[in-house]
């Protein structure tokens, strides 16, 4: 599987949502992320599985 990575702030641009908040959720472990360092990657695909899942669940953003 060829699986393409974005950084935190193409993750922000693609998904319309604040980088603060996306790192704060990477890194507290509610969204997938690989860490190299204080680097973050993301897989776009994941993400925005991860957000919908939390969506459907009624997991509200930011809390």
């Amino acid at each position: 599987m060829d699986t393409k990575l974005i950084t935190l702030h193409q993750l922000a641009e693609r998904t319309g949502l604040p980088a603060a908040w996306l790192k704060r959720e990477a890194d507290a472990g509610r969204l997938p992320c690989i860490r190299a360092g204080r680097l973050r990657m993301f897989d776009l695909a994941a993400v925005l599985k991860a957000l919908a899942e939390r969506q459907e669940s009624g997991v509200a953003r930011g809390k």
